[in-house]
């Protein structure tokens, strides 16, 4: 069987306010502080010594996405077949491998020139354990970090690359109508978790992250810190709790310190790949999510 990406792994974020993100990352998403410097913040939601990456910059958003592969044939088979698809791919040197600790990797710019993409396998496990300052158990695992949602330009080349190249399987489509027209969200799996990829191209937003979801355990975790963000004002609101029609998930979403949203959830369903169909849904929602007005129709944090 070809080798293919097994999971989110990790994401590096740029951020002009590392002390908005302290607050955001542990006190309303209730992941460990486990690395804290003048210039950056290390963030743990299991047993990984880190899965998020906070880098203070003189930018916002977000510049690396970690996807995890099986091993080193594997690493050597996807670099090989994603430099065949006309990528330019480094491999990550023992100095920089010692950097992001983990035992292997490799990096290329994705189609549009966003982010950088880091195949990787052997992210180090750390030997305390996870604790959370909120009490939250993240859902990771085999499914990896979380999801990731993208506004793209070049719908044909991220198709090809993340389905033909990198091995991912359709979940499903969501149909968006803007101005008329109705355009599809494709929504990719690598794992048991129903989408770590999804991306659309968008009328007028261009390329950029939407955002990035974490899933927890507990509906209780996802209502304490949607009080928080109604009672105190912990992140600005995108959109109100709400549940998906295709992942079944219960979240809210909420703007980052990096002006990327972040999607907090529970409950989404997994995929069992010898019986799964994918199918098309004509809203995003049962309920809820409701985005809060005006929105801006270029923001993409907006429109995912």
């Amino acid at each position: 069987m070809p080798a293919a990406v097994k999971s989110l792994g990790y994401a590096i974020i740029d951020t002009t306010d590392l002390d908005a993100w302290e607050e955001f990352g542990a006190g309303l998403l209730g992941l460990q502080v486990a690395v804290k410097t003048a210039d950056r913040l290390e963030f743990r939601a299991d047993q990984k010594e880190y899965r998020l990456v906070v880098n203070k910059a003189g930018r916002d958003g977000v510049s690396v996405l970690g996807w995890e592969v099986g091993g080193a044939a594997e690493l050597a088979e996807l670099s090989a077949r994603v430099e065949a698809a006309g990528y330019a791919v480094k491999q990550l040197d023992k100095e920089a491998a010692k950097a992001r600790r983990i035992t292997a990797g490799a990096v290329f710019t994705d189609p549009d020139g966003l982010v950088a993409l880091e195949l990787h396998y052997g992210l180090r496990e750390a030997t305390d354990r996870f604790v959370s300052p909120a009490g939250a158990g993240f859902v990771t695992g085999t499914g990896g970090l979380g999801h990731v949602f993208q506004s793209v330009v070049d719908w044909e080349a991220y198709n090809h690359l993340y389905f033909e190249v990198l091995g991912f399987r359709l979940s499903d489509h969501i149909e968006r109508e803007i101005g008329g027209e109705v355009f599809d969200l494709t929504f990719t799996h690598c794992n048991e978790r129903h989408h770590s990829f999804a991306f659309a191209s968008l009328p007028g937003v261009g390329s950029a992250i939407g955002h990035l979801m974490l899933e927890v355990d507990e509906l209780d975790v996802i209502g304490r810190a949607w009080d928080k963000v109604l009672e105190e004002d912990a992140a600005p609101i995108l959109s109100t709790l709400g549940k998906h029609t295709n992942d079944k998930m219960v979240s809210f979403y909420v703007r980052t310190p990096s002006n990327f949203g972040l999607e907090f959830g529970t409950g989404g369903i997994t995929i069992d790949e010898d019986t799964w169909t994918p199918t098309r849904y004509s809203a995003a929602h049962y309920w809820g999510h409701s985005r809060v007005v005006p929105v801006d129709p270029a923001d993409a944090a907006d429109n995912s």
